[in-house]
């Protein structure tokens, strides 16, 4: 008797409290790509989902050892007052392989590789995982069965395995919408006999600065300021991966951008006439500072060990004094690169915070002449890695020399800091052209620069009237970046609880019903 009682009880419980929606989130298998793919899994958190998040093997083991070996355990049980009676969400991480060869180097794995390998080699580990999860689901009370899939668009296999499944599949883009939009041009670029390009000399003929003036949302916009993958000279790996996943965007139930409406607006009301819902809910770190803190604060998601020593240096320096320059996880330069870029800091006699990673220089290591060392030791610091968004928030930082990685460029407004940009490849061109020609907020490198033309741009961000022009059109863009994320009005903050109701939550509650 008194087991039928329990049985009974149980059994009401569960009928008045459904199991939480089970979202599996799974980036593509890069910083970039991992650390706004987060922000979004604890933003589902926060809304009572239970989370699993999935990293390649080899992404897994970079993090336990830039995190600490705990790191990534412990997060299945968190339980916050937020969240109605019934089975905890939990937040936990799983691996699936990634097809490479095995390697332990503490670097960005070849992106060339990685997209033959995703397009080839992920679809039945990431079944495999899915399966499991279900299982577990089925004999435990504790798992609920997973209801969504929210994937990096690239990673576009998932839309066939959620298919399978019966479930919706969310796809996020971590890049702009109007890089988004830049690849949606590229079957008519190919049609139109622009692109591939006909040689190599094409990359340096001038035709890269072609205006291509039928792209909506992106007037003016040169073929040498879309997504670098357009100076192919054929259709290689990469394009065939881009030209699928866009393809594939058209199945998804929803696109999830880490942009605000006021920021990207032409561009996002094209794209909403192409694809399927679109919400624009950034910028993402806004919109988690309308949640309460909680233990997934603690959860990183640095690829490598973040030196966070700089921050007591800066607290020495001057508001506004620093300039901050780092180049991201991927762009790689020349010895003679790294040389310019050194003595153009120092001749610019500015305070200035670098950040070189261990693999920034192609075939090399990173080596500075000891001159240059010598002659800047008293106003800079050299680390290889820093918890960026901290850097960009401290008050003595007053400009930021970047790749114009869409990351980079988004934390940079969000923190009211001018940009000097030197994109490298993908979409940090088409950011770049935004951040210069269409915000106000950045002035360009020029690709084949001098020193010369570093020192002179680094004072004028600095101390210059166009460097405090920047500064005010850049104070204004982070203010509508707060405004967009306000909790209950923003239309971001409306964009993700409506993505969340209408999307996320009714899949959960089909299934459990």
């Amino acid at each position: 008797m008194p087991t039928r009682d329990m049985s009974s009880s149980k059994a009401q419980q569960q009928t008045h409290n459904p199991c939480p929606p089970h979202a599996v989130c799974i980036p593509y298998p890069a910083q970039g790509h991992i650390n706004p793919m987060l922000k979004l899994a604890k933003l589902l958190h926060h809304k009572g989902f239970h989370i699993t998040f999935i990293n390649t093997e080899f992404n897994h083991r970079r993090l336990l050892k830039s995190q600490g070996p705990h790191s990534l355990s412990g997060t299945s049980s968190f339980r916050f007052e937020t969240i109605p009676d019934g089975l905890p969400p939990s937040f936990r991480f799983e691996t699936i392989p990634d097809g490479l060869p095995p390697s332990e180097a503490d670097a960005t794995q070849d992106i060339l590789a990685l997209c033959h390998s995703i397009m080839h080699n992920f679809i039945d580990p990431f079944r495999v995982l899915l399966d499991k999860l279900n299982d577990e689901a089925a004999a435990s009370s504790d798992v609920p069965p997973v209801t969504c899939i929210v994937s990096d668009l690239t990673m576009s296999f998932t839309q066939k395995v959620a298919e399978e499944v019966g479930i919706p599949a969310v796809f996020f883009f971590p890049a702009s919408a109007t890089a988004l939009m830049g690849l949606v041009a590229y079957p008519q670029l190919i049609q139109k006999g622009i692109a591939p390009l006909k040689d190599a000399s094409y990359l340096t003929n001038g035709y890269l600065d072609t205006v291509i003036d039928w792209i909506p949302g992106m007037n003016g916009i040169r073929l040498k300021d879309l997504p670098s993958f357009i100076r192919a000279t054929e259709l290689n790996v990469m394009t065939h991966f881009l030209l699928e996943a866009i393809d594939k965007a058209h199945e998804a139930s929803a696109i999830i951008f880490n942009t605000f409406d006021a920021l990207e607006h032409d561009v996002l009301e094209a794209l909403s006439t192409m694809y399927p819902p679109i919400y624009p809910i950034g910028p993402l770190q806004f919109l988690l500072d309308q949640f309460p803190q909680n233990h997934l604060n603690s959860i990183g998601s640095s690829l490598w060990k973040e030196e966070t020593e700089c921050l007591s240096w800066l607290d020495s320096k001057q508001p506004n004094s620093v300039i901050y320059v780092n180049f991201g996880s991927i762009t790689v330069l020349t010895p003679l690169q790294l040389i310019e870029f050194a003595w153009g800091l120092a001749n610019s006699n500015q305070t200035f915070l670098w950040i070189i990673r261990p693999d920034l220089v192609v075939g090399d290591s990173a080596i500075l002449p000891p001159d240059f060392v010598s002659e800047t030791k008293e106003r800079s610091l050299l680390a290889s890695w820093c918890p960026q968004e901290q850097v960009l928030n401290h008050p003595a930082i007053g400009g930021f020399l970047t790749h114009s990685g869409w990351n980079s460029t988004l934390e940079s407004i969000c923190s009211g800091v001018p940009m000097l940009c030197w994109p490298f490849f993908a979409d940090q061109q088409t950011n770049c052209w935004l951040c210069c020609g269409q915000w106000g907020v950045g002035m360009e490198i020029n690709n084949d620069f001098k020193r010369e033309e570093v020192e002179r741009m680094v004072r004028e961000l600095m101390a210059g009237e166009r460097g405090k022009e920047m500064k005010r059109k850049v104070m204004e863009w982070k203010k509508l970046g707060e405004e967009a994320t306000t909790c209950s009005v923003g239309s971001s903050y409306l964009n993700f609880e409506k993505m969340v109701r209408f999307v996320l939550m009714s899949a959960g509650s089909n299934q459990s019903s």
